[in-house]
């Protein structure tokens, strides 16, 4: 029988993107005794939530709340406005990318998978994996649609497989310019509430999110935001759909309520994430996060060896990606760093399998926790007999003493 209460003291180092470590502040609200969900307290929770939630996603429209996860919010958004058949143009950025456009093809769509060509030179990995979304490949082919049979452009924000953030506004953009019809569905399920997202301001029709990255909490909670074009499109929309249909859900969300049982327990977590989130500000948990990142790719440039994201205009404020040297299996180095400092990293996903190890620097986190993930790469390294050109940990010490602290109240250790 393995045994699951065998930790080594201390606290883990849970430096996966995802899901991250959960504030006790959260937990605290989670253990609180589970309500009635029919009740009249639970419609104030309600309420709040989804109030919550348009704020975070920026949007004066309606946020459908999941009891599920990222992958049921997905199915949810294609579910909600796709016909049997029809043709959705997906991007190739990552594992995610490729796992939704996997789903469309499951849920008997036509999806069309643009990817930017060739092999990179330097590491020999796909170029469209370490570079965001570029809109002009988007927007030349919406424009060869001159019947419109594309109804969906879905692009993932924040691709968590290879640390590289898309610029969803420019993708909106190329929508535009080629003057097609198709709704912009977005995936930010790593992405929301670390990085800036925008739902209304970069006109996007359907936002995927889930619950256990920037947001704080355990899996178990996903999101839709909707535009209006989006609400119309599901009117006439033929796959099937029960438990993930809109319109129940947007119509007894008016109240406060579900049309199911909710995760009550998960919902207090997610009031209490609000509150920490909105309490210190969208603008200066964006600004922390850039700073957390900046200060791991300062580490990453130290030791000498290339983050997965080549575009340093697209780097992500979430997680790190970091290619090891030919020959350096990243899921061995993995094992070693877990093994000997009790330090868990993201493993390389799909086709970058053995070939990339994440940092995620995300949600309850701060320079000390930082630091302490960066020492234990670094020691693993050197166990490994990886050869680093100079000491990460000494890069991202300057780093984080040149760049001041964007807020002096730390999102994990708000006051009540």
């Amino acid at each position: 029988m393995i045994a699951l209460n065998k930790h080594p003291s201390g606290r883990h180092f849970l430096q996966i993107p995802g899901p991250s470590p959960v504030p006790d502040r959260i937990l605290r609200a989670i253990s609180l005794p589970t309500i009635d969900h029919r009740g009249p307290e639970f419609a104030n929770l309600g309420t709040k939530v989804i109030a919550g939630m348009q704020q975070i996603f920026q949007t004066r429209h309606p946020v459908v709340v999941y009891p599920a996860s990222g992958t049921g919010a997905w199915e949810a958004a294609l579910a909600n406005v796709a016909s049997p058949g029809d043709a959705v143009l997906m991007y190739e950025t990552g594992h995610f990318a490729t796992l939704w456009n996997k789903m469309a093809l499951r849920l008997s769509l036509k999806p069309e998978f643009l990817a930017l060509e060739g092999i990179d030179d330097a590491t020999g990995l796909p170029r469209s994996w370490r570079h965001g979304v570029q809109a002009e490949l988007v927007e030349q082919r919406l424009r060869q649609d001159g019947s419109h049979r594309i109804k969906a452009v879905c692009v993932v924000h924040n691709e968590t497989s290879t640390g590289v953030t898309s610029d969803i506004a420019s993708v909106r953009r190329a929508i535009d310019a080629a003057g097609h019809p198709a709704l912009l569905m977005v995936d930010t399920i790593s992405g929301l509430a670390s990085a800036d997202f925008r739902h209304d301001e970069w006109g996007i029709d359907v936002s995927v999110s889930g619950s256990q990255k920037g947001l704080m909490l355990p899996p178990g909670i996903s999101f839709n935001a909707l535009s209006p074009k989006a609400i119309a499109a599901s009117k006439t929309a033929t796959l099937p759909k029960a438990f993930w249909a809109w319109d129940e859900i947007v119509e007894m969300n008016r109240t406060g309520y579900w049309p199911y049982t909710p995760n009550t327990n998960l919902l207090y977590g997610l009031s209490e994430a609000l509150d920490m989130l909105l309490e210190q500000g969208l603008p200066q948990v964006f600004a922390r996060h850039q700073r957390w990142a900046g200060g791991v790719r300062a580490a990453v440039r130290a030791w000498g060896l290339p983050t997965q994201c080549a575009d340093d205009r697209v780097h992500s404020p979430v997680l790190t990606g970091v290619v090891t040297p030919k020959g350096v299996d990243a899921d061995a180095l993995r094992r070693l760093i877990h093994d000997r400092f009790d330090l868990s990293l993201g493993a390389g996903l799909g086709k970058l399998k053995g070939r990339m190890f994440r940092i995620g620097h995300l949600g309850d986190c701060n320079d000390l926790t930082l630091m302490g993930a960066l020492a234990g790469v670094e020691m693993g390294l050197k166990l490994a007999g990886v050869p680093m050109a100079g000491s990460g940990v000494e890069a991202a010490m300057a780093h984080f003493a040149s760049e001041p602290q964007a807020s002096s109240q730390p999102q994990g250790h708000a006051s009540r």
